[in-house]
């Protein structure tokens, strides 16, 4: 990686700024379900402690939609960091301010503070000039380590390295060395594994692994658009029709290098979304006007298992169907558990895939890596540079 990284620079005495990505699922008390993205960042928050830097941590937490919600301030993950990490953890109410810079200038060498909701404020989506200096003037030094928003042009990503000398954190480091290597030297057989939707951005991906990748696996509602490109019926369900040509072409191509793309042959078709409907496995040519497809058949499962199982590397993103509900949820869990047994590199990444993961109780450790950043990641794996670290310094 050409970007330096907080072992490139001394940071003892340091009032230094740390971007994480503390967004993880909450229960309806506003309790926290699973803690794993939250600890990931742990080795740099502990390199910083003990090297007795002033660790000053920013996150985002849900969707406040840039306006303050009071069941989204961070007092609870400040408890838990606490827990968690055996020490003592401030807080602040606001992200700026003079109460914020009193709160910063008391620190001592190895304390840590958690700044508010930073999506609490507009300013953070506009990358504010004036916010981001003032920011920016609570630090010495700035660290990116989070992977997850390095996509987005904010405050906290973008704003704030314009002010400060900005380095990468220990995971945004293992986040981008992971994924370069696909594109650099990837083991074969490498396969692709895409669900979900965003038909558009999922072929970008498919388009800068045209030389890389030897299989393409196709699922959720990509693949009832694949399904319809190719002429089957799909009746009811979600494809995006205006992706059809498109979609068509992309097939053409991936037949021409030798490389295959395959779609499902059986799906599990229902007349609504639910937990409690009548569900049928049947053959896609099957398919009748009126149904809707939510999951990969049984056929289809066995299909994309061998092909795991010969793989030496895999690539997944996205659901397989509609795993929130408990009946279309078996082709996506049961990718996840192969993914998880095979003894290969394995490559997982995407806000709904590891929302699975974590439903099925899949430990993040049973792969080779679980990317933190979805949108990040589909970024990077279409060949696109990530703002938040092309701000980065290089190394010399």
């Amino acid at each position: 990686m050409d970007r330096k990284t907080v072992r490139d620079i001394p940071v003892k005495g340091k009032n230094v700024l740390v971007r994480v990505d503390f967004n993880v699922p909450l229960d309806e008390q506003g309790d926290i379900i699973n803690d794993a993205q939250i600890r990931l960042h742990f080795p740099t928050i502990e390199y910083l402690v003990e090297r007795g830097a002033k660790v000053i941590l920013l996150t985002h937490l849900g969707k406040p939609g840039f306006a303050i919600k009071e069941d989204l301030r961070l007092d609870r993950l400040r408890d838990h960091l606490e827990r968690t990490l055996h020490k003592k953890v401030t807080k602040t109410d606001e992200v700026i301010g003079p109460h914020v810079r009193k709160m910063v200038d008391e620190m001592k060498q190895g304390e840590m503070m958690l700044l508010e909701n930073i999506r609490f404020y507009e300013e953070e989506k506009d990358n504010d000039h004036t916010f981001a200096k003032e920011l920016a003037s609570l630090g010495d030094i700035f660290v990116n380590d989070s992977f997850g928003t390095s996509h987005r042009r904010h405050a906290s990503t973008v704003g704030i390295a314009q002010f400060l000398p900005a380095v990468a954190g220990l995971l945004l480091e293992q986040e981008l060395l992971v994924l370069e290597k696909l594109f650099k030297t990837p083991q074969k057989p490498l396969t692709l594994i895409l669900g979900g939707n965003k038909c558009d951005v999922k072929l970008n991906v498919v388009k800068n692994f045209l030389d890389i990748a030897d299989n393409f696996l196709i699922g959720g509602g990509l693949a009832n658009t694949f399904l319809y490109a190719q002429g089957f019926e799909v009746g009811m369900s979600y494809y995006e029709k205006d992706m059809m040509e498109d979609v068509q072409r992309m097939m053409l191509t991936i037949e021409s290098k030798d490389e295959k793309v395959f779609v499902p042959e059986d799906v599990k078709v229902a007349d609504r979304m639910g937990d409690d409907v009548p569900v049928a496995d049947i053959p896609v040519e099957d398919v009748e006007f009126g149904m809707k497809i939510f999951d990969i058949g049984e056929k289809t499962i066995d299909h994309y298992v061998r092909i795991i199982q010969q793989s030496e590397t895999i690539i997944w993103n996205g659901p397989l169907g509609a795993f929130e509900h408990t009946v279309f949820g078996k082709g996506t869990q049961k990718i996840a558990q192969a993914l998880a047994n095979h003894k290969k590199t394995t490559i997982v990444g995407g806000g709904e895939t590891l929302e699975a993961l974590i439903k099925y109780k899949i430990p993040f450790s049973s792969f080779t890596h679980v990317s933190t950043g979805g949108g990040a990641m589909l970024e990077f794996l279409q060949g696109h540079k990530l703002p938040a670290v092309e701000v980065l310094q290089k190394k010399k």
